[in-house]
């Protein structure tokens, strides 16, 4: 992934008054591979997760807030499939933070399909940061809160 194909994924979206993604300041472009289909020639509802953890990632090293002496650990997850995918596609990921506690954010995720051009799927998870050298949370600090709050218009 590179910033010409975000740039113009943004400019694909922004083009669209009335783009699902249009309210999503960070897009993860998720391929989908062959080998993430199952037995019944669609992808595996496990590899949504997979996507989502590429997109939370994505997002999390953008902002920074992964660092030599942060972890991390998912708490909680969900995922809402609304259509099939199969072999073809690049999925869009959209992904923000929508709420911000002491150690931990919540992310959202829109999986929208570009081969089908709508939304397939939607997610949710928690993520608690921690001390990498004792476990323990680890609260987010304030330059990173504010540049979440910044990014995300909370």
């Amino acid at each position: 992934m590179n910033d010409t194909m975000l740039t113009e994924i943004k400019a694909i979206i922004t083009q669209q008054t009335e783009h699902p993604l249009k309210d999503f300041a960070v897009i993860y472009p998720q391929t989908v591979a062959w080998g993430d289909m199952d037995a019944f020639q669609h992808v595996n509802n496990v590899m949504y997760y997979n996507y989502a953890q590429n997109a939370r990632i994505y997002y999390n090293t953008c902002l920074g807030l992964f660092d030599k002496d942060t972890a991390s650990a998912l708490v909680a997850s969900s995922c809402h499939y609304i259509k099939s995918v199969t072999y073809p596609d690049t999925l869009w990921i959209g992904v923000r933070i929508k709420k911000v506690g002491n150690a931990s954010v919540t992310h959202e995720y829109i999986y929208y399909s570009t081969a089908m051009q709508t939304i397939i799927a939607k997610g949710e998870s928690v993520l608690v940061y921690l001390h990498k050298s004792t476990g323990d949370k680890k609260p987010i600090d304030a330059d990173k809160k504010a540049a979440i709050r910044e990014l995300e218009k909370l």
